[in-house]
């Protein structure tokens, strides 16, 4: 079984990481995807980031009964920050007859020299890399284990939805109507407790 691994903080999923998961199902010969859902990422701040088990939530309700489109959990149960090194051993122990490739954009990939045990990383897994604008991938682009695809590109990020709801604007149709419905509540929620 070949599972593209989408690692992220998910804060919040919207639509463009839906439109690269199924992307990626089409066009790289993958069995499934499964967004990882990252409780800290190392190279990021915590201080922007909604509650680890409110962003799995919203994971999985974007998600819906997709069948080839999972969610995984596993580094809420690894030592934090989450280093994808460790998370891949982790996965390997528990689906020795997996093969996981890794999705990311760009953006990610022209910084991977920042991540913990890259060589590694790179001389063990496939990179399935999707193009962002302004972000070539840099010199790992030309790695032999770094496919770049041309995937549909739309032009959001949590950082412009994050915003939107602190100007209580709408996110209608950047989120999955689900997601919508639970970010609505959480921020409702979030007023009473700060009120």
């Amino acid at each position: 079984m070949k599972i593209g691994l989408y690692f992220g903080s998910f804060n919040p999923i919207h639509n463009g990481h839906l439109m690269v998961a199924q992307f990626m199902l089409n066009q790289a010969g993958l069995d499934e995807v499964w967004f990882v859902v990252t409780p800290q990422n190392p190279l990021k701040s915590s201080k922007d980031l909604l509650p680890e088990n409110d962003r799995l939530q919203m994971v999985k309700l974007a998600i819906g009964k997709h069948s080839q489109i999972k969610n995984c959990d596993i580094e809420f149960t690894l030592s934090r920050p989450s280093y994808t090194s460790n998370t891949l051993k982790a996965l390997g122990v528990k689906y020795p007859g997996y093969e996981f490739e890794l999705i990311m954009g760009t953006d990610a990939l022209q910084h991977l020299d920042k991540w913990k045990d890259y060589e590694h990383i790179l001389m063990n897994y496939k990179i399935l890399s999707y193009q962002r604008e302004g972000a070539t991938g840099g010199e790992f682009s030309k790695n032999q284990k770094v496919k770049i695809y041309k995937a549909p590109a739309i032009q959001i990020s949590a950082t412009y939805i994050r915003g939107l709801m602190r100007m209580n604007k709408s996110v209608r149709y950047l989120v999955s109507d689900e997601v919508n419905e639970y970010l609505i509540a959480l921020n409702s929620m979030q007023e009473l407790v700060s009120s």
